[in-house]
């Protein structure tokens, strides 16, 4: 070869390039290099919804509900949500897209004995702050955000259209009554690290 490398290294360099979301293959022409990713400014300490952001900078933005379930005992959230074993917890999964594109997927942890009815209406819920609106609470804030970087697992990969090493951004944070501040839910938000560039200036 020209730079007297050997095809094994320079296949292994593709690959990662590949996993990393710099080129595509089309198979039997060859690797392309990948366009410039778009990069949205996200400010994560708002008190507004996710929706309600994307639209004010005047994306396409769409929501699509891809679960409601219980979830078994975890002693971690049901002690954010102070639930004790008999009270159940449902997670509410939203897969989020700008201009088309899959780009987060939004997870709220809600108590059945705060909203008895999250079983029935969770699988249509699309904005949680509009649900919460609908029930009386108008203002919310933010308490306790964590944020953290993991890789995709494979499921998470299929959904946000992501190979396995473009890490993604985890934003966790307890959403209150902006006015009682009684909790309302724990949220845990995975965002496409290569699709966002991110505002952490306190208002």
């Amino acid at each position: 070869m020209h730079y007297h490398v050997p095809r094994i290294t320079v296949r292994n360099a593709f690959t990662k390039l590949e996993e990393r979301g710099y080129i595509y293959s089309n198979q039997g022409k060859g690797r392309y290099l990948k366009e410039g990713s778009m990069q949205i400014q996200l400010h994560l300490t708002d008190k507004i919804s996710f929706t309600e952001k994307m639209k004010k900078l005047g994306y396409d933005v769409e929501t699509r509900n891809i679960y409601c379930e219980k979830i078994k005992f975890d002693p971690d959230i049901y002690q954010i949500l102070h639930a004790n074993e008999e009270n159940s917890i449902y997670k509410v999964g939203r897969l989020r897209y700008i201009n088309g594109e899959p780009i987060a997927i939004h997870y709220s942890f809600v108590s059945e004995s705060k909203f008895p009815m999250i079983k029935e209406d969770g699988p249509t819920i699309e904005s949680m702050f509009a649900y919460y609106r609908k029930l009386g609470h108008k203002d919310f804030s933010s308490s306790k955000t964590l944020l953290s970087i993991n890789f995709p697992t494979s499921d998470e990969q299929q959904m946000l259209g992501c190979k396995s090493m473009v890490p993604l951004i985890v934003v966790e944070s307890n959403c209150m009554d902006g006015h009682s501040k009684e909790l309302l839910e724990h949220t845990k938000v995975l965002y496409r690290s290569d699709r966002f560039k991110y505002d952490i200036t306190m208002d």
